[in-house]
């Protein structure tokens, strides 16, 4: 092992004995069933701010890191996708769903629609989240790999089992005392990032690259498909965005919560502007690699000393557990609230908060096999739990939002079909994360049957119900909406 990897060691110690002492604290705050769930509905704009930033803004410096090593600056449309997602929950979500003491996506659901749609949605949606947890878990995994010679697969299985210790002790304000040291953390990455950027390659070398190299330094590098792609993908999950509503949605009035968001968007332009800049930066000192990931922290023990290095890439782990810990929760609140409420209509909020924490060790083992299946390989979890949980959800929440007509049975059978369209579209592209069949994303054809089923089963239980009336005021605005 080396020096990098002791201070790294030992920092990552130290941060572990003070989440599990954070997850003691916050087991008294969890002490009634909306405690552990939603946080009592006592989160203010700050804590929601952390919150959504640790969620989204830490993930999105990972993801940003890697593009940009890559492809340079366009990654920062990435970025702006993921900022525009927030604000759009910010104005149009979260006031609605406050209002409806929404908890999860799949209980929303469930509540419209019935057992059978409550189990399916749970159970998919839960299984999804360890993916989407160890994706980014590997971007810390590859740290502790280079600096310390640890395989992937331990890294990733050290950091699922420290989500589940202080994740099933106070359930959502665990994650508000995480998110809130995490923004901490954040700050001492920055710092120490800058501060290696402007040793080496320093400004000069930036704009000597930027001559050899002008494509890194052109928006659209990355590629007009690519870019539509990232905005496609976050617009759509602005209805499905359950870890985020989760957390926004524990704040006190939906005014908090709004203004939490804000904050948020506006806390994610550093993740944004420096997440390019050390990609950047690692591509010029340490160029060939495939795996941005793995070539920042070649870049920064050639720059910096090593407990710079090592504080620098526990900000990194702070990134991961700040995706992971809502997703897992997120994931095991729709697997033992909402599946557990399914299968056990009667149980008692004890039992559900039992359910859950249960729900939490399944989907912490799930995270470590998932890692070793394929732990170099984020983009394709990524893929599939989009694939899954988006084909089978999207059209049944629109149904609750926009549309009354929807039945019980088509929204079963929407799920179903939806799911395994999406799933049999992805095997017949060879389960590759980059090149589809006939080049179509999964996720594109298992929503599109999702929302072809809908329709056409309510069209097929609600025909004696269906009557047509061109000439009425809902029609009339429809007509001059098409008109614009």
């Amino acid at each position: 092992m080396t020096t990098y990897g002791l201070w790294l060691i030992l920092f990552a110690c130290l941060y572990t004995f003070g989440l599990i002492a954070a997850g003691h604290v916050s087991r008294k705050k969890a002490n009634r069933h909306t405690g552990f769930f939603v946080g009592g509905r006592a989160f203010n704009k700050w804590i929601v701010a952390f919150c959504i930033t640790g969620l989204f803004s830490g993930s999105t410096f990972i993801s940003i890191v890697e593009l940009s090593y890559l492809s340079g600056v366009s990654a920062i449309w990435y970025g702006v996708a993921e900022t525009t997602q927030i604000l759009i929950i910010a104005f149009l979500i979260i006031g609605p769903f406050r209002e409806k003491l929404v908890v999860t996506v799949s209980g929303m659901i469930g509540n419209r629609y019935g057992r059978s749609a409550l189990g399916i949605g749970g159970a998919i949606t839960a299984f999804a989240f360890p993916m989407w947890s160890v994706a980014t878990a590997i971007a810390f995994a590859s740290a502790v790999h280079v600096f310390t010679g640890v395989s992937l697969t331990i890294s990733i299985a050290f950091t699922a089992l420290l989500l589940y210790i202080y994740l099933q002790a106070g359930g959502m304000w665990s994650i508000a005392f995480t998110q809130t040291i995490n923004i901490f953390l954040f700050a001492a990455m920055f710092v120490i990032g800058i501060v290696a950027f402007l040793l080496n390659p320093g400004i000069d070398g930036l704009l000597a690259y930027a001559t050899s190299n002008p494509e890194m330094f052109q928006f659209g590098s990355v590629g007009i498909q690519i870019i539509v792609a990232w905005f496609g993908t976050f617009l759509v999950n602005v209805i499905l965005a359950q870890a985020a509503f989760q957390m926004a949605l524990s704040c006190k009035t939906p005014e908090e919560g709004q203004k939490g968001l804000k904050i948020a968007s506006i806390f994610g332009i550093p993740f944004i502007v420096l997440g390019t800049l050390f990609g950047i930066s690692a591509a010029i000192v340490v160029p060939g690699s495939t795996l941005g990931l793995v070539a920042l922290p070649q870049y920064l023990m050639e720059v910096l000393p090593a407990p710079l290095v090592g504080l620098f890439f526990l900000g990194v782990w702070a990134c991961a557990l700040g995706w992971g810990a809502p997703c897992q929760f997120s994931g095991a609140t729709s697997l033992g609230k909402d599946v557990g409420s399914a299968l056990h209509p009667t149980a008692t909020s004890d039992q559900l908060i039992t359910y859950t924490k249960r729900s939490l060790l399944i989907l912490t083992v799930l995270m470590i096999v998932f890692g070793m299946l394929r732990t170099e390989q984020s983009a394709w979890w990524n893929v599939l739990a989009w694939t899954m949980r988006n084909s089978a959800t999207f059209a049944p929440v629109v149904a609750v939002l926009f549309w009354k007509l929807a039945t019980k049975g088509a929204v079963v059978s929407s799920m179903v079909t939806g799911f395994l369209s999406g799933i049999v579209w992805y095997h017949l592209g060879g389960w590759l994360p980059n090149e589809f069949y006939l080049n179509i994303h999964p996720v594109w054809i298992g929503m599109s049957a999702n929302i072809i089923i809908l329709v056409i089963v309510t069209f097929i239980q609600e025909k004696g119900n269906i009557k047509v009336n061109l000439f009425s005021t809902g029609a009339k605005k429809g007509v001059l909406c098409i008109r614009i």
